[in-house]
């Protein structure tokens, strides 16, 4: 338990893209927060890493063990490429730190249940960086939703499609160190907003189907450049179908390259017996009152007014924000890593299927 005048003691795994892009920079941002540990396989990354956001006795590690080694560690993120977040994330639980994963929480179900439990046995803290729940959208939009605005939803998309925007550093085009390309991605922000938002995991059965239609052309336009197809081992494109006990179905659309001009990242359409919403421009809301159709568009704040004042509502920022105070008061964090786990059955499942050409069914929901 952490005192409340004590410091929550952070320690970096991986500092590559993410991990300056959104964890280091927000966790600085907490005055409760001391960022005092980074590991890197890359030494120089972990120095920036400390130089820029560290404690003046800030360490740098290259073997992310001897982080773990350390006592006065309370919280890890781990921010690695996919195939090493459950080996790592469950090192850290049984090192007695809590947990932030960056997504998606694994490359298979297998390993998400081992971070689960690993959870579990220490009973130390688990949670995974789907910063889309914390957009102020989202947030609202999810109390909307909890207060059966729209009804039961029967019926969603989940959207995360880009034209032309493959992503041609690091290891993201590698199959065996992500596990796949855009479903796993960012397919899988779109999947758990959704689910997030119908509060359905209870999931029966998924299809799906994935391409490389465009992902072995050379000089090929891309916002980052062309990439290798050679080095392109992941799918350009995947789509899935799945659907839920309760008869609900979501359909997963997901790429990085497909020529389509309906684009969008973390976009989800809800359709429910009492209204609808969507967030193709701003948070839409539409439904029937006294015998007539109606559609209005939610006012959001964009200051810190609507959280707390002085403070940004960034996503990424209230990520950090509520996860460290789940932290120190000892609260479930917003995203539970049985949900997530879930996310990453059902992704599992559409490669499968994707794969054999054949459904795949939940074995819990079978039973």
């Amino acid at each position: 338990m952490i005192g409340k005048n004590e410091k929550v003691r952070v320690g970096i795994i991986g500092v590559g893209g993410i991990a300056n892009g959104k964890h280091m920079p927000n966790l600085a941002k907490l005055p409760e927060v001391e960022i005092v540990a980074f590991c890197d396989i890359i030494k120089e990354r972990a120095e920036e890493g400390a130089k820029r956001y560290g404690t003046p006795d800030a360490k740098v590690y290259t073997d992310y063990h001897d982080l773990l080694a350390r006592k006065d560690i309370d919280v890890v993120h781990v921010c690695t490429p996919n195939k090493l977040h459950s080996e790592m994330s469950v090192a850290a639980l049984e090192a007695g730190k809590h947990v932030m994963c960056e997504k998606p929480m694994a490359k298979t179900y297998a390993e998400a249940k081992a971070m689960v439990d690993a959870a579990r046995r220490t009973g130390k803290k688990l949670t995974i960086g789907y910063q889309n729940r914390h957009r102020a959208d989202s947030w609202y939009l999810k109390k909307l939703v909890d207060a059966g605005e729209l009804g039961e939803i029967y019926f969603a998309k989940a959207l995360a499609v880009r034209r032309r925007a493959v992503p041609t550093w690091g290891v993201f085009l590698n199959e065996e160190m992500q596990g796949g390309g855009p479903l796993i991605d960012i397919g899988t922000h779109a999947l758990d907003l959704t689910l997030w938002l119908m509060s359905n995991y209870q999931w029966e059965s998924a299809m799906g189907s994935t391409f490389k239609k465009l992902s072995q052309r050379e000089n090929a336009a891309n916002a980052w450049g062309p990439w290798d197809p050679n080095k392109f081992t992941v799918e350009d494109s995947a789509f899935g179908f799945i659907r839920f006990t309760n008869g609900a179905t979501v359909i997963l659309e997901s790429s990085w390259a497909l020529n389509t001009l309906q684009v969008g990242e973390a976009i989800c359409v809800l359709c429910g017996t009492e209204g609808g919403a969507d967030f193709f421009d701003g948070l839409r809301i539409n439904g029937e009152k006294f015998g007539q159709l109606y559609t209005t568009k939610a006012e959001l704040q964009s200051g810190g007014v609507a959280y707390f004042e002085g403070q940004s509502v960034d996503p990424g920022f209230m990520e950090a924000r509520r996860w460290i105070d789940a932290v120190i008061n000892d609260q479930q964090p917003v995203v539970l890593p049985e949900q997530a786990a879930t996310i990453t059955q059902i992704l599992e499942a559409i490669y499968t299927s994707a794969r054999t050409g054949q459904p795949v069914y939940n074995p819990a929901a079978r039973k």
